[in-house]
């Protein structure tokens, strides 16, 4: 069921064990007992720029109680779910070497690589310092039916050069 980047938000601050929640979103998903909420799943455009191509989400937490089966797996094919239906051809994710992964592997994921870890402060650009900024293991699904590449801006989906203008008085006279 979809719930609000701030209702995510909230969970995650109280649930997550070692992650802050994430500053913005393109959607949430939340999995219920019925009663309650037990687990969140928020993504969003990726946070590195050079996965952000347009065409790519990342989901930014993911976030289940303890006490419930299969809650990552769920939300992780939710969010597949939602990422198509918005038109976009790839969701990507990270995990820290000490979580294996298998919710990702469940829901269809597949590794794709290291992320090279450390910071990204600069000198010329101070940033946040990390939580956690060792090496991730970068996990990924592609729509098969979409075509293929990264999605680079040559390969976006067709766009109007100029969006229409609105109106100066609404409604139109």
């Amino acid at each position: 069921m979809p719930i609000t980047l701030k209702d995510a938000q909230l969970f995650v601050r109280l649930h997550h064990r070692h992650l802050p929640p994430p500053v913005g979103h393109k959607f949430s998903v939340a999995c219920t007992d019925g009663q309650q909420v037990r687990g969140v799943v928020i993504a969003g455009r990726p946070v590195s720029r050079v996965q952000d191509d347009g065409l790519t989400l990342e989901v930014t937490r993911c976030c289940v109680m303890a006490d419930t089966p299969n809650g990552c797996s769920l939300l992780y094919a939710a969010a597949w779910r939602a990422t198509r239906a918005l038109g976009y051809r790839r969701l990507i994710t990270y995990t820290l070497p000490s979580e294996g992964g298998s919710s990702l592997r469940a829901s269809g994921f597949t590794v794709v690589g290291q992320s090279g870890g450390g910071e990204w402060t600069r000198t010329s650009r101070p940033r946040p310092q990390v939580v956690n900024p060792a090496v991730k293991t970068i996990w990924q699904l592609i729509d098969e039916s979409a075509p293929q590449g990264r999605g680079r801006s040559d390969e976006k989906p067709d766009r109007p050069a100029r969006l229409p203008q609105c109106p100066q008085t609404f409604p139109p006279e």
